[in-house]
């Protein structure tokens, strides 16, 4: 655990490192994610299959690369009532927060001339979904959902399967999605087959999900060829808290991040020593409960941070400099002071409104901007997953009036060819 006071003289230097955690690349994952990605993008499915069965021991064909749509279907039966109830809950909701992001087609008129902003979806996208030990069907559904309400046609799901296991429950994210079209192929070679093509798996426009630093680092390498989504770092919470503020749930809250990963950042503000001292003993106690308590453990160990402040403004004013991927506000009248924090993913408003109600249940996405880009990027939205292309339709009466005028601007930058596409146009309707 790391303790920071604002009032230590040393103070700035600390924080800034923490304000500061952009991490580049391992080297060793840049070469071996760059050889698996160019492997497939120079072998297709021969070079798909090959990594496949070596890192997944999963030995595949173009026929059983795809999982039967008979298994996508019967998925429902293996997994608790309660569980289906849930997803269905949350599928409802995200696709309702979703459809408040519709955009519009739009066109004006200016004069003789018509200019505006057509909205298309995207036409294909590819969807990666963490498979083995760590399997999350709520990416499914986060990662699915706007895309859907954006009006993407074709969405393909990309999972590793090792020794041909697929989570029930993920598959189940698939149907309530309407995707058949699933891959149990995973890893770097996922990535490239989706991004450049295979005869098995076709071409998409843009790649979403999370996955390990080889899928980051595949996704970040493809960029341009497609479109991804971000390039995510470690899960990362800043908790806001004074007096009112309950302990225990704050503990709770931070070791949610904490059994991630132990590359997780979670972050403690209070101007209260008291409550920063029990937020300490109680996520550490609250800790060796846990399933996952010895990735919890290192994660606390090395990268919880309690920061003990001289005022609640000036930890709002230092978790606004973070801008986190999460934002809780564990304080009194916390709907009052959300516009004090401008930089943050998604803010948590008060002690009944917890992180995992936005990982899971809420509808607001959960695929957020983490490593301080909330300062310049916002959460996974339909926005996403449309494009937009610009109209410009001009009238005969409307281009005598503007051709001139363009043909100056054009010649002012020394481009006589583009002045001469508007002259040669004016010289007709002499």
């Amino acid at each position: 655990m790391i303790t920071l006071d604002t009032r230590a003289k040393d103070f700035s230097r600390k924080f800034a490192k923490l304000e500061n955690r952009f991490t580049t690349p391992d080297p060793k994952v840049v070469a071996a994610a760059s050889a698996i990605v160019d492997d497939v993008r120079k072998n297709g499915d021969r070079a798909l299959f090959k990594w496949t069965e070596k890192l997944d021991g999963l030995k595949l064909t173009p026929k059983t690369a795809r999982v039967d749509k008979k298994r996508i279907s019967n998925a429902a039966k293996h997994i608790p009532p309660a569980l289906k109830e849930a997803m269905v809950t949350a599928f409802v909701n995200i696709v309702e927060f979703h459809a408040h992001q519709c955009e519009q087609s739009w066109v004006v008129k200016n004069g003789g001339a018509r200019v505006g902003q057509i909205i298309r979806p995207l036409r294909r996208v590819g969807l990666y979904v963490p498979g083995g030990k760590a399997t999350y069907p709520s990416s499914v559904l986060m990662n699915a959902a706007p895309a859907i309400v954006a009006g993407v046609e074709e969405i393909a799901i990309c999972s590793p399967a090792p020794k041909g296991h697929i989570n029930p429950a993920v598959l189940f994210a698939a149907e309530l999605c309407g995707i058949t079209e699933f891959y149990q192929v995973g890893g770097a070679q996922a990535v490239a087959a989706m991004a450049y093509g295979t005869k098995t798996i076709k071409k998409v426009d843009k790649i979403v999900g999370p996955g390990n630093a080889y899928v980051a680092e595949a996704k970040r390498l493809v960029f341009g060829a497609v479109d991804i989504d971000m390039i995510a770092g470690p899960s990362e919470i800043c908790i806001v808290a004074d007096d009112t503020a309950n302990p225990a749930w704050c503990a709770a809250d931070i070791l949610s991040q904490a059994e991630h990963d132990e590359m997780a950042l979670p972050v403690f503000l209070s101007h209260s020593a008291k409550l920063c001292s029990a937020v300490t003993l109680e996520t550490y106690l609250q800790a060796q409960t846990l399933e996952r308590r010895a990735i919890a453990q290192k994660c606390l160990d090395r990268r919880f941070h309690v920061i003990k402040t001289s005022s609640l403004s000036e930890s709002l004013a230092l978790a606004d400099r973070l801008a986190m991927e999460h934002l809780e506000l564990a304080i009194k009248n916390a709907a009052g002071k959300i516009d004090a924090v401008k930089n943050a993913g998604a803010v948590f408003v008060g002690h009944y409104s917890p992180e995992v109600l936005g990982d899971y249940l809420a509808g607001p996405n959960h695929v957020l901007p983490t490593s301080g880009s909330a300062r310049f990027s916002s959460p996974l939205g339909v926005y996403d997953f449309i494009k937009r292309s610009s109209l410009i339709e001009y009238s005969k009466s409307a281009f005598a009036k503007g051709g001139k005028k363009a043909a100056v601007f054009a010649e002012a930058e020394g481009l006589t060819a583009h002045a001469n596409a508007a002259k040669i146009r004016l010289g007709r309707l002499k």
